[in-house]
């Protein structure tokens, strides 16, 4: 799955372009390498994402098409 629509669907981030702007800008990296909105998110990886006044490290758990509320929280977790 692509890194912003995964920002989208696990609602790490709340729209789909504002992810792309993000990426874009080199503030996400995963596993430690800068990534682009068109990286593919896999289970296992590491995300860290600058949000300018505090950073938030997640690892994927799971990257369905599309999810729920409550099934959003499961997609990832905090590290």
């Amino acid at each position: 799955m692509r890194l912003d629509k995964f920002l989208k669907v696990s609602r790490i981030i709340k729209r789909r372009t504002l992810a792309k702007e993000i990426c874009d800008a080199g503030k996400i990296l995963i596993n430690g390498r800068p990534a682009k909105a068109s990286t593919e998110v896999k289970p296992e990886d590491e995300l860290s994402l600058d949000f300018g006044t505090r950073i938030r490290k997640v690892r994927v758990l799971d990257t369905p098409k599309t999810a729920s509320t409550e099934d959003a929280k499961s997609m990832y977790e905090e590290i």
